[in-house]
């Protein structure tokens, strides 16, 4: 029997982190054959050159996909969208997948699964179900309704899918990949890296042995034209409190240049010896930051999941992770410099939350794979209610 050949596109530094044990247990399993794709952000440096840290794990790349139309509003999300499939379709056509694999919720990823829908390739679908009250819900929602397995994160999720008509025999709780990896480094203990010194970056480089602060707050992009006006109060509230601070630079969705502005302007008003600017890290090393962070704060999903898990506080910002499932370590706050550092300050107090396995416990990769084997190749599909 020969193996079946599994595409997963790659299309943001996210997209990785989330599935790199994924990409692992694909790889290795005697019955499949990885076709890595690599998309988008994932390949541009102002976003952290993702394809640098995949080709440092070891993954061959099968194709590479520039498709970013610059601008970072609106209009060029659109496009970049559409470019994706123009350009996938002809990946897909030359690799002649088996099942394609799509991640989550970006906008780019709605490229992913037009471009197999309408080429007849099974589609997987990982993270779906989830709510965030935003433009990423509704591609979520449309890539379930494109999609032909359902590889969920927790059981609301599922129940979610269930509801929008999918069949339940092609929906597995499978837990999230990500925390694969944060079951791994939950036994390690410190800052077992110098962060400046292995990923440069710019800033001060304050000293961390007494406790510092995570920040990646990305852009909304239905509240876009205020990404710079919402960036700028956790920056006032970041240089009153005066902790050591490492910053990770924000994605490429719309109102990402408004974020980045904001930034620029304050640094350049404002000393900031406190605060150190990165544009990526690996994603194991990341999580080793996280879980010496005193707290993360801004709006990134890895508050969610990752940090439930690891149990590290989380002063989550604004409206970008309204409704999804969540632990005891977040606190949510709005774009608002008081409520920022209020919680902050309850956080230092309280210590370190109770730990939760709401997004699984640490196979999903090895899950992932066995489905991946076993489903039948199916791309259609009734409404099953």
């Amino acid at each position: 029997m020969s193996k079946r050949k599994i595409a997963v596109v790659i299309t943001a530094r996210p997209s990785y982190s989330r599935v790199k044990t994924v990409l692992s247990a694909i790889d290795q399993h005697p019955d499949l054959e990885l076709q890595l794709i690599v998309a988008a952000s994932a390949l541009l440096d102002r976003y952290g050159s993702a394809v640098n840290y995949i080709e440092k794990d070891g993954f061959i790349i099968s194709a590479k996909v520039f498709n970013v139309l610059e601008g970072e509003n609106l209009t060029a999300a659109a496009k970049t969208t559409g470019i994706g499939i123009l350009e996938l379709s002809t990946v897909f056509d030359n690799l002649k997948p088996d099942i394609v694999v799509t991640v989550a919720d970006r906008f780019e990823t709605m490229a992913t699964a037009i471009a197999a829908s309408y080429m007849n390739i099974p589609l997987a679908h990982i993270q779906g179900g989830e709510v965030t009250g935003n433009i990423d819900e509704k591609v979520r929602h449309a890539i379930t309704k494109l999609s032909d397995y359902h590889f969920v994160a927790s059981e609301s999720a599922k129940e979610r899918v269930i509801k929008l008509g999918e069949n339940p025999d092609f929906i597995f709780n499978t837990g999230c990949p990500s925390i694969d990896i944060a079951s791994k480094i939950n036994s390690i203990k410190g800052l077992n890296f110098n962060p400046y010194q292995k990923y440069g970056g710019v800033g001060g480089e304050p000293d961390l042995a007494n406790g510092f602060l995570v920040v990646m707050q990305h852009p909304v992009t239905t509240e876009y034209q205020n990404s710079r006006k919402h960036i700028e109060e956790t920056l006032k509230a970041v240089n009153e409190m005066n902790m050591p601070t490492l910053w990770f630079w924000p994605n490429v969705d719309a109102g990402a240049d408004g974020t980045s502005t904001g930034i620029r302007a304050f640094r350049e008003h404002n000393k900031l010896t406190n605060v150190h600017f990165f544009k990526n890290m690996e994603s194991s090393d990341f999580l080793i930051l996280l879980n010496n962070a005193k707290a993360l704060i801004g709006n990134s999903s890895v508050g969610i999941r990752e940090c439930a898990y690891l149990g590290v506080p989380v002063v989550n910002v604004g409206s970008r992770q309204n409704k999804r499932d969540r632990g005891n370590n977040v606190i949510d706050v709005d774009y608002t410099k008081d409520e920022i550092i209020e919680a902050i300050n309850t956080i230092i107090k309280n210590g370190k939350p109770q730990i939760s396995s709401i997004y699984g416990g640490g196979s999903a990769g090895l899950t992932i794979a066995e489905l991946l084997v076993k489903v039948p190749l199916q791309f259609h599909k009734t409404i099953m209610y």
